[in-house]
């Protein structure tokens, strides 16, 4: 049995993350993780994640500190336009994105479709050396074509908002506009998405040229359930090598969800070709459909000094090697246990803590252990006036420190007052729906780190 899932799906459960984001219940809050200050091993190359509760646990045990994702969007592949490049065209029948993409982003963060690739006389496809842009004057709504001979539409502007939380390197944010518009961003689009036209005929891909054409160009019928859709054929060699859409705009015809190319005249033998349909609502009514999106970013950006921002719960003068998103952390209750109520905070350290009088002697990022046999060892995470955080997981190895116990880190040595005092949340609790290892990132006080998680369905 063949089968396969369709955009359609992977975009509705894209949007259900999205929207119960948006939403902020407690039972669905969203939290991005980031631990392991200790090295991966002798030469700390980072080791590929896999799905598997013991991998799970292991980012459990290294989590440092946790922020709630304030909001989260649809985003696609970043394809800047440059002058020089050859594009596609929108196709019904493509599979994902092509290497020539049919969407660009421009130096003005504006996002433009393309529904017509420039060819020359000979069907050869053209570099782009236009860059898109609404023409003056004109609906912002309605396909354009450029000198070059390509034919672009415009779908969106990312404002300032949105690219500071959503646009980077290699995504960029997609959305749709509900019923009001809340800045000139939001409304350019709003009025792209009112005025799309559904079931146009965007272009016409050729499948086979045909032979024997003459110098005599057949005309094209497009014959289906729309109207007004027409185009003209491009003859060389007596084969079709190019057809175009005779208008950009109103020769685009509506209202198709099916059609024919035929081809008049009695070639040697007969060119083949086939309609390419808009979505039934039309381009720029839906972009997340149009640009086949089905990823979500995540973004949190946690504050570097302790004093400001998110105080203590984020820590500085170490660093972190994994990514965790996180769904349903609950806090400790009063014994320690896992019962506590559902955690809704902005942000929170999850790691151990001890205290101690002399805690400032152990130093920051080294390995503790204590005076047992064999001795329980742990991993410094930061400290804070008199208490020391930590963590243990494989490497250290577990176990429980006691008050009053000696630890060492090596070079100093101190008593603990009151061991193994617990965080605010849990990081046993919940679910992680998302892991990510990668190289060492060092935090200082004064930097803030732009942390991306793209998930996608």
């Amino acid at each position: 049995m063949a089968a396969t899932v369709t955009d359609n799906l992977r975009k509705n459960l894209a949007k259900l993350l999205v929207d119960e984001i948006s939403a902020g219940a407690d039972s669905s809050q969203y939290y991005i993780g980031i631990g392991k200050s200790d090295v991966y091993n002798a030469t700390d190359t980072v080791i590929n994640p896999v799905r598997s509760n013991r991998e799970e646990r292991d980012h459990r045990n290294n989590m440092q500190s946790v922020k709630k994702v304030e909001a989260a969007s649809f985003v696609i592949p970043r394809y800047n336009w440059t002058s020089g490049n050859i594009y596609s065209a929108y196709d019904d029948a493509s599979v994902g994105i092509p290497s020539n993409s049919y969407y660009v982003i421009t130096d003005n963060n504006e996002v433009f479709i393309c529904l017509q690739q420039a060819k020359n006389s000979a069907g050869e496809s053209q570099t782009s050396v236009n860059k898109p842009e609404v023409p003056a004057g004109a609906n912002n709504y309605q396909p354009f074509k450029t000198a070059d001979g390509y034919v672009w539409k415009f779908l969106y502007g990312v404002s300032a908002g949105k690219a500071n939380s959503f646009l980077s390197a290699n995504f960029v944010p997609v959305q749709i506009i509900g019923d009001t518009a809340a800045n000139a961003f939001e409304t350019d689009q709003k009025a792209v998405q009112d005025n799309a036209i559904g079931g146009q005929i965007i272009g016409i891909e050729i499948e086979s040229n045909g032979e024997g054409y003459g110098s005599t160009t057949p005309t094209v019928t497009l014959r289906g359930n729309g109207s007004a859709a027409a185009a003209t054929a491009t003859l060389s060699g007596g084969q079709v090598v190019k057809i175009e859409m005779n208008n950009e705009s109103a020769g685009l015809g509506s209202g198709y969800d099916y059609a024919e190319v035929l081809f008049n005249g009695s070639p040697d033998k007969p060119a083949k070709a086939r309609a390419i349909i808009s979505p039934k609502e039309g381009i720029g009514k839906n972009v997340i459909e149009d640009l086949k999106s089905s990823s979500v970013m995540l973004n949190i950006k946690p504050d570097g000094p302790v004093t400001v921002g998110d105080s203590a719960t984020f820590i500085v003068g170490n660093s972190f090697r994994q990514i965790s998103v996180l769904k349903g952390l609950r806090e400790k209750d009063s014994a320690g246990g896992h019962i506590g109520g559902l955690f809704s905070g902005t942000s929170s350290r999850t790691t151990r803590a001890m205290l101690s009088a002399s805690a400032t002697s152990i130093t920051i990022g080294r390995q503790i252990s204590d005076t047992s046999s064999p001795p329980i060892r742990a991993y410094v995470d930061d400290v804070i006036g008199t208490r020391i955080f930590y963590h243990q997981n494989d490497s250290s190895g577990f176990g429980v420190f006691s008050d009053g116990a000696t630890i060492s880190d090596g070079i100093n040595s101190i008593s603990v007052d009151s061991a193994n005092r617990l965080a605010t949340v849990d990081p046993y609790s919940g679910d992680i729906l998302y892991m990510e290892n990668r190289a060492k990132v060092l935090r200082d006080a004064s930097q803030q780190e732009d942390i991306k998680v793209i998930l996608t369905v």
